[in-house]
């Protein structure tokens, strides 16, 4: 992989020359801090370094009106009076001599970028600019933004190398108003906004960032809006907003190119609308380390989404299930009523979704130095791969390690004494790998690997329990195929067990379910998006075990989706053992999403069925109540 870092330093030139409290938090040290962070961290050196360029006005003027253009590049000669002047004819802008010059640059920086990726010099990347660009629109200068930098982007990757799907995901505070007009009636751009709209009341205070905003014209559908009411919105609100909106509606777009406008005055520890410093660069630094495939900390905090949050899913999936099949696939379902105490009535220890007691926030200050160690705590091995048979080595990413060492001997006989089919000397030898690379993850030296093993179900159950007996508080099990949860294992919420493959969807306990497997991408989708993963963010584990048994049925590129996506509930921490028969090539692909590389194209997007909806349905409805990160929408007659 290859990640982009685009910037250049004159574009901290512009400052504000007169006071202005509302304006003075867009300040220089903005990009200066977050350069300093990526040095600290050694991600700089990661990156492909390029020089932010100019944008040209004829490339400005793919969004903005000539004379706009022409009244940016007049300030250049304005005095401090009459830039304070024109200043304050735009809401929460302010002009300087250098400030055409640098918004040209911070436009130029896009298009280095999207030029970058899309001819396979980089495969992604990060542009650091300033003056930043969403709220601006055509003829006009707005909160803080000059060009539309993204917008630029956009028409440009359209004109100059024939993109013709594009998605826009813009996660800053505020509502980008300015993407919004641009594109409102364009099918060729999905723009998907979730910001803070407290009904209207926070800034830019527009109707329009409403979820009922869906687009003009032929663009009805591709404006997505997803407003929050409620102030301080945590992990599992955006989690849950991801899961059940952004991402089955951008599978369904398939977009050739995801632009982000990544504005950061969102993350804790920053004031309401503000930028402080510290939180601003600790985040650009996240962003960094995913676009270069390392594997993000687990998220931290109750899993439940506030009934708030879920309101305003609920409103914006009913205003877009008409122009979504993927939307209007999911509904809302009864709840039933299952225990989530152990067959011996014991409660169990962890809540599921979450602990349910209003624990006192972390302080912010807390926080930002608990993510400042995480960001140096990856582990030495991102990735490891051990092979049951030497001679058919898959193609492997170059450095994604090639495990060749066992446990000890003793060990893996006393795990092999619990099936008799491990005593058997491939798969013995087979144990031996699974449990070396199972405790490399455990200890930290490994962020995830890939076994192979002649004997997937008992191989996968030595794993479960290795884990569990070495610091492992919670594991998830996802297991496809035939293999059968062991009937002794204790229901005692350390385990969650879903299998993917079974005669039917059931819920047998609150931590023991299973569902069968989609025929369709859309349903496989849905199946992965709309319960696997809420119930893996719900269940927070820390390892998650992913087996690939006898007749798994899943193809290639669907393998490899789950197993990238599995890589977040549990910082990374992934074990996939893939059962003798499958494909040699499997290993590769495995490895390589493992290791950070995107998933290959599930293809064309293709319905659920109608059998594969209602099975699903039926088993989200027995289990909503206890895991409440399934839930698409507010349950009534709740506050």
């Amino acid at each position: 992989m290859r990640t982009a870092l685009v910037y250049h330093e004159e574009m901290t030139a512009a400052r504000l020359l007169w006071d202005d409290p509302e304006c003075e938090i867009e300040r220089p040290e903005r990009l200066t801090a977050a350069v300093e962070r990526l040095q600290q961290g050694g991600l700089e050196q990661r990156c492909l370094r390029l020089a932010a360029r100019e944008a040209s006005e004829a490339e400005l003027g793919l969004v903005h009106s000539p004379e706009y253009v022409s009244l940016v590049r007049g300030t250049q000669a304005l005095s401090t009076e009459e830039l304070q002047a024109l200043s304050g004819q735009y809401d929460a802008v302010y002009f300087h001599p250098s400030t055409f010059h640098c918004a040209r640059l911070a436009a130029g920086a896009a298009l280095q970028l999207v030029d970058a990726v899309l001819t396979g010099t980089a495969h992604n990347g990060l542009a650091l600019v300033r003056p930043p660009g969403h709220h601006s629109q055509r003829a006009a200068a707005n909160g803080f933004c000059v060009f539309n930098n993204v917008a630029i982007a956009a028409r440009h990757a359209q004109q100059r190398h024939d993109v013709r799907r594009i998605l826009i995901v813009d996660w800053d505070i505020h509502h980008g108003q300015g993407i919004q007009y641009i594109f409102e009636d364009d099918p060729s751009v999905l723009y998907f906004s979730w910001h803070r709209y407290e009904h209207g009341r926070f800034w830019p205070s527009l109707r329009e960032s409403d979820a009922d905003a869906v687009g003009l014209g032929p663009g009805r559908g591709f404006t997505v809006n997803l407003p929050w009411n409620q102030v301080g919105m945590g992990n599992a609100d955006y989690m849950a907003a991801f899961l059940h909106v952004l991402l089955p509606v951008a599978f369904e777009f398939d977009p050739e190119l995801v632009l982000i406008s990544a504005g950061f005055d969102s993350a804790i520890g920053d004031p309401e609308g503000g930028y402080h410093l510290e939180s601003l660069s600790q985040s650009v630094c996240m962003v960094v380390k995913a676009l270069l495939g390392d594997p993000a900390p687990p998220l931290s905090g109750p899993m439940v989404p506030r009934h708030s949050a879920l309101e305003s899913i609920q409103s914006v999936r009913a205003a877009q299930a008409p122009h979504w099949t993927s939307l209007g696939q999911q509904g809302s379902t009864p709840t039933l009523s299952l225990s989530a105490c152990s067959p011996e009535k014991r409660p169990s220890p962890v809540s599921p979704g979450g602990p349910k007691c209003q624990a006192a926030e972390a302080q912010p200050s807390a926080v930002l130095s608990s993510l400042l160690d995480q960001l140096s705590a990856t582990p030495p091995v991102r990735t490891a791969v051990a092979l049951t048979a030497p001679a058919a080595v898959p193609v492997l990413p170059p450095d994604v390690l090639r495990q060749e060492g066992s446990a000890p001997q003793e060990e893996t006989q006393a795990w092999a004494r619990l099936h008799e089919a491990l005593t058997q000397d491939t798969a013995f030898a087979a144990l031996g790998k699974v449990l070396r690379l199972l405790n490399g993850i455990l200890e930290g030296q490994v962020s995830s690997g890939i076994a192979t093993t002649p004997a997937a179900a008992p191989t996968l159950e030595v794993a479960l329990r290795q884990g569990l007996s070495h610091g492992a508080q919670r594991v998830f099990c996802v297991a496809l195929g035939q293999l059968d949860r062991p009937p002794d294992l204790a229901d005692d919420g350390r385990t969650l067990w879903l299998n993917i493959r079974g005669k039917e969807a059931a819920a047998r306990s609150t931590f023991h379910m299973s569902v069968p497997l989609p025929g369709t991408t859309g349903g496989f989708l849905s199946c992965i998006l709309a319960l696997v993963l809420p119930l893996a963010y719900g269940f927070q584990p820390d390892l998650v075990l992913l087996a690939l048994g006898p007749a798994h049925g899943l193809q290639d590129p669907q393998a490899a989706l789950l197993a990238a996506l599995l890589r977040g509930p549990a910082g990374g921490r992934v074990l996939v053992l893939v059962g003798q028969g499958s494909a040699r090539h499997l290993v590769g692909v495995l490895a390589r999403v493992l290791h950070g590389e995107p998933p290959p194209s599930l293809g064309p997007f293709s319905m659920a069925s109608p059998d594969d909806l209602q099975a699903l349905a039926h088993l989200r409805g027995q289990l909503e109540a206890p895991w409440e990160m399934l839930r698409v929408a507010a349950p009534s007659g709740v506050p």
